[in-house]
């Protein structure tokens, strides 16, 4: 348990290295579908590479222990996450990994589908040292009539981004399309924001999901290695 937004408890499962090192930390925000198995993983292939990683449980206000696919039914039943919230929740999850023994002070965070614009959300309000994108939606752009969130796209956000972003996309997505991410490529070069973008053909959303027939392995393995030297450059490690 956590102190989240507002002083909240909630859970979190976190993932340490077994090394003595002084270490960075990542905040991995999960995707739409919940708190489950598959992002606890990508905790600990964090701590393989040798960050301290936590993911905070999201839904856990509003279904504490139930199981993910239930979770995220209760909470896209209220619109989704508040961006209020996430920033909170987000912003306790850095805070104990700060204050870990190991830790190094620098902070990162990653997040997937919704998780990837909360991610991009989180560093424009949290201090935090740097920011991945996978495949997030509505960072730009409009969501489509009919749409269970209640999310608005991050354009007045994208002046006040406090860490260097990288964004990873599959050029046959369609939220965000190419389209898209181009219009937020050429926004976060007229502010002058540091951020590197890579588009791969032949994925489309969710290409990192290994349980998905999404799952794209030339796209994900490349994507990994580039979040390893991403985050190794800007959290040491």
């Amino acid at each position: 348990m956590i102190a989240g937004h507002n002083g909240d408890e909630i859970e979190a499962y976190i993932a340490t290295p077994s090394d003595d090192g002084a270490r960075g930390g990542v905040v991995v925000i999960h995707h739409m579908p919940g708190y489950d198995r598959g992002t606890k993983e990508i905790a600990r292939r964090f701590a393989e590479l040798g960050y301290d990683a936590i993911c905070p449980n999201l839904y856990w206000r509003q279904a504490p222990g139930a199981a993910p696919d239930d979770a995220a039914a209760a909470v896209r039943a209220q619109g989704g996450v508040p961006d209020e919230q996430l920033n909170g929740d987000v912003a306790g999850a850095a805070a104990h990994l700060r204050s870990l023994p190991k830790s190094n002070g620098k902070v990162g965070v990653i997040g997937y589908c919704s998780g990837g614009r909360q991610s991009v959300l989180a560093a424009c309000n949290v201090d935090l040292d740097a920011a991945v994108d996978c495949y997030g939606a509505f960072v730009v752009g409009t969501p489509p009539e009919g749409f269970p969130l209640k999310v608005t796209n991050l354009v007045a956000e994208l002046p006040n981004l406090r860490a260097p972003l990288l964004g990873l996309f599959g050029k046959d997505d369609s939220y965000p399309s190419p389209e898209q991410v181009a219009e937020l490529d050429e926004i976060l070069t007229g502010l002058d924001k540091p951020h590197e973008f890579h588009s791969y053909d032949d994925a489309g959303h969710a290409f990192f999901a290994v349980d998905r027939p999404a799952y794209r392995p030339a796209a994900a393995n490349d994507g990994w290695e580039r979040i390893t030297s991403f985050f190794g450059a800007h959290l040491g490690g």
